[in-house]
């Protein structure tokens, strides 16, 4: 049964700001070793967009209660129903039941519940839906373990992780760290797209495809300073430092930051940006 007295107060805070600014992701991975916190706060989220009284969300309203209940017809729930697993017969319905427009709301909602029991092929089925979503939609993949959900899945979702010891502010702390001045980071700004574009090179990398020299051409023309170019490098140095830690991954996080090194020699050296990236991207084709 949804409790909305147990979601994750932080979360929902963050939440709440980005839906009052209308900025909500299309697409959100939901990490926490309490999965029902996390699914609470997903609902918490469909109630607070659909909510009609006065102090949202409140649970009591028409709309509330069709939610809370499972009843409402633009908030949909996948689940393993007692299986091992998540299979692609319960993700293949999804394209059609999303190409629709909402019943009862300007958007629509999906949960998937314990993600990381998506079979290989329902992820990769999952992978085209949160690429190119139909129709407005805001979709929640939620499970105990990141390490768990296909790179390529986690790469096109926004994470929030409930786990305590989050940092508020740890974005800003990395830079100051890395050497970034105040100045730099006020001229980076909000780099939520360039993030994922950053998030899309990498795994395209990693997995060996063609795309990975058009995204390093892309990323390229799109750094035109000297502190983008070093925003972009920090962002490939740190999620080759996360791989480090996954057993499954650090061979991978190993090379890359070898390559990586090479890069900051060749820029040392004064070879262009471009250049750079290319060569980056081409390692992993050979």
């Amino acid at each position: 049964m949804v409790d909305l007295k147990n979601i994750g107060q932080k979360q929902a805070t963050f939440l709440r700001e980005a839906y009052r600014k209308k900025q909500l992701a299309h697409s959100y991975l939901f990490v926490d070793k309490d999965e029902t916190r996390a699914l609470n706060t997903a609902y918490w989220l469909a109630c607070l967009f659909n909510c009609t009284g006065e102090k949202k969300p409140d649970s009591t309203c028409r709309n509330c209660k069709q939610i809370l209940s499972g009843n409402h017809p633009d908030v949909l729930l996948v689940q393993t129903e007692g299986k091992q697993t998540l299979s692609i017969d319960q993700i293949r319905p999804l394209k059609e039941e999303l190409a629709k427009s909402s019943v009862e709301s300007t958007c629509r909602f999906f949960f998937i519940n314990e993600a990381q029991k998506l079979t290989l092929p329902a992820a990769n089925a999952l992978l085209n839906l949160l690429e190119e979503p139909i129709a407005p939609v805001v979709s929640i993949l939620i499970t105990n373990n990141a390490d768990q959900i296909l790179p390529t899945v986690r790469s096109r979702t926004q994470i929030i992780n409930f786990n305590e010891g989050e940092e508020v502010h740890g974005k800003t702390a990395i830079l100051l760290d890395n050497g970034f001045t105040n100045e730099e980071i006020e001229e980076l700004g909000d780099t939520t797209k360039l993030d994922q574009e950053v998030k899309y090179f990498y795994q395209e990398m990693l997995e060996r495809s063609s795309l990975a020299l058009v995204s390093a051409h892309k990323l390229a023309d799109e750094a035109k300073t000297v502190t983008y170019q070093h925003y972009i490098l920090l962002r490939l140095k740190i999620m080759a430092q996360q791989d480090l830690q996954s057993e499954s991954r650090r061979l991978a996080g190993t090379r890359m930051l070898k390559w990586l090194m090479e890069v900051d020699k060749m820029r040392f050296s004064n070879v262009n940006f471009r250049n750079s990236l290319d060569y980056l991207a081409l390692q992993w084709k050979r």
